[in-house]
């Protein structure tokens, strides 16, 4: 599969990706394939092919999902990844047939996006590895806010949300940061001084569009 009219976006948290996937869908006429978009693949996820994306969907106590030790996480999270990519690389075949510029805030690796779309077609969002880790409750998200009520009915509180920040820094690790700044894509630091348009405006310029 080769991919020319999709756009492929990827980075860090809190770096702006939903938001650009969405202003360059809107300005460009396209089709925007925001964040967890994969929640909308027609097909039942079977367990033995999606063992990390069927998890929460068979989890009966969702207090055994914070308690998981932050490796557990890291390695549920990486796992979903792989996953998500699987599920992707099916459903952008027919999103890509319509015709449109495609916008993909994606799961698929580093690696795999080499392959499937001019290099051009990639751009990395990165913000500081310390901000999704300390902002992650921030957010009004229904998701966070509910994973936070968890953590505040555990015995002790506070050391429920230190275990689950922990987590956090595992996923959101310099070296991560460092593998995603040395891709090979182009690459946009969050810069709080900027506004949405100027950053576009970059992202476009990086794209080519």
């Amino acid at each position: 599969m080769y991919f020319e009219n999709a756009y492929f976006v990827i980075g860090t948290s809190y770096a702006g990706k939903s938001t650009m996937v969405k202003e360059l869908a809107k300005k460009h006429n396209g089709i925007a394939c925001e964040e967890n978009y994969h929640d909308n693949y027609q097909g039942e996820l079977d367990k033995s092919e999606f063992p990390c994306l069927t998890y929460t969907r068979d989890l009966e106590d969702w207090h055994e999902f914070i308690r998981r030790s932050p490796q557990e996480y890291k390695d549920w999270i990486d796992g979903a990844r792989r996953e998500c990519e699987i599920i992707e690389l099916r459903m952008l075949p027919d999103i890509c047939s319509q015709g449109k510029p495609v916008f993909v805030d994606t799961n698929i690796s580093i690696g795999t996006l080499r392959e499937i779309a001019p290099i051009e077609h990639t751009i990395v969002l990165l913000s500081d590895p310390e901000i999704p880790v300390r902002r992650f409750f921030d957010r009004p998200d229904p998701e966070k806010q509910f994973l936070y009520r968890m953590i505040m009915e555990e015995p002790d509180p506070e050391k429920a949300m230190e275990n689950y920040r922990k987590g956090l820094e595992l996923i959101n690790s310099q070296k991560s940061y460092d593998e995603f700044l040395h891709s090979g894509f182009n690459v946009i630091l969050r810069d709080e001084n900027m506004t949405i348009g100027q950053t576009l405006a970059l992202v476009e310029k990086a794209l080519g569009l």
